[in-house]
Parts: C-alpha cells; structure tokens; sequence
C-alpha cells in the first residue's frame, strides 16, 4: 500500500481509474452524454495535462498491496489561504473499506505540508452525490451550494462544503 505523487507519465493511471470510478459515481445523477462530456473536459490527455502544468493540480495515487492502483485525489491551491479537493474517487469495488477517508487524510496531509498556514480546504460535490455524507462524517461542512455551467448546456448542481484546518 502507498500513495506517490502523479507525473505526467501518470496520466494514463488516472485515465484508467476515472473510466470506471466516475461513471459509477454519477450514473444515478447525470445522463450518460454528460457523463462522457465531462470525462473529456476532465480527464482527456490535454486537460490532465493542463491541470498538471498550468493549473497546479496535484495527484495523489493510491496503490494496494498487489500494485494495483485504486484511487486517486487532486488539490489545487487557490490563494494563499484555500486549497480545493478537486477530484477523490475509489474504485467501485475497493469502496467500502476506508480507502476514501485514507485519501482525503492524504490530501490533508498535503495540504499541511504546502501550506503552512491556516486554511481552508474546499470542494464542490453534487447535492444528489451519496458521498455528501461522506465528506460530513469527515468534518466537512456545507457552505454554499450553486448551479455551474460546465458548457454544452449541462450544470453541476453543486454544493461548496469547507473544512478549516490549522
């Protein structure tokens, strides 16, 4: 078991997860088509590697104890004083076993150790997600919710939730 941080040579690790993990997520949410529209946006080569490069995202793999990978998490900091959860997702058949929980501390520990300072680690999760009680039983609290524009004429009916960390 262990995390390492993604390279680009990664991409394809994430892609492989995504394909699986995010159509399960959002199968009783969104429509197919957006689901596959969103896959683009998010996870083609170009955008992986944009938000890589450009956007400062920061991948966190988790591989099991056979060197499989199954999981993944993303930040991006903000602003001196906000990091954003951007993506956790576990594979459909590792869920249940405390994998989510130890990916998010992971990505907490990161956050500790990029920014020293207190801050607030924020991340957007669709109202209708079953992982809303997730992230509460982990702390997390709802501070805004919104209807976001994503293009091609679909939203994400999120909410923002927040947790400070010192």
């Amino acid at each position: 078991m262990s995390f390492r941080t993604a390279s680009i040579k990664d991409i394809p690790a994430i892609q492989a997860m995504a394909k699986i993990a995010f159509p399960d997520t959002y199968k009783d949410i969104i429509t197919p088509e957006q689901c596959d529209y969103m896959m683009d946006m998010m996870y083609s080569t170009a955008s992986l590697t944009k938000q890589m490069k450009e956007d400062g995202h920061t991948y966190l793999i988790y591989t099991d104890e056979q060197g499989k990978d199954v999981g993944y998490v993303s930040v991006q900091p903000l602003g001196d004083d906000v990091v954003e959860l951007q993506k956790i997702y576990v594979l459909p058949d590792c869920q249940g076993h405390g994998l989510g929980k130890l990916l998010f501390n992971e990505a907490i520990t990161w956050i500790k150790q990029h920014c020293p300072t207190p801050c607030r680690v924020e991340l957007h999760v669709n109202r209708y997600n079953r992982a809303l009680h997730f992230y509460e039983h982990l702390g997390m609290r709802k501070l805004r919710q919104g209807d976001y524009d994503i293009g091609n004429g679909y939203f994400m009916n999120d909410y923002i939730m927040g947790l400070d960390i010192a």
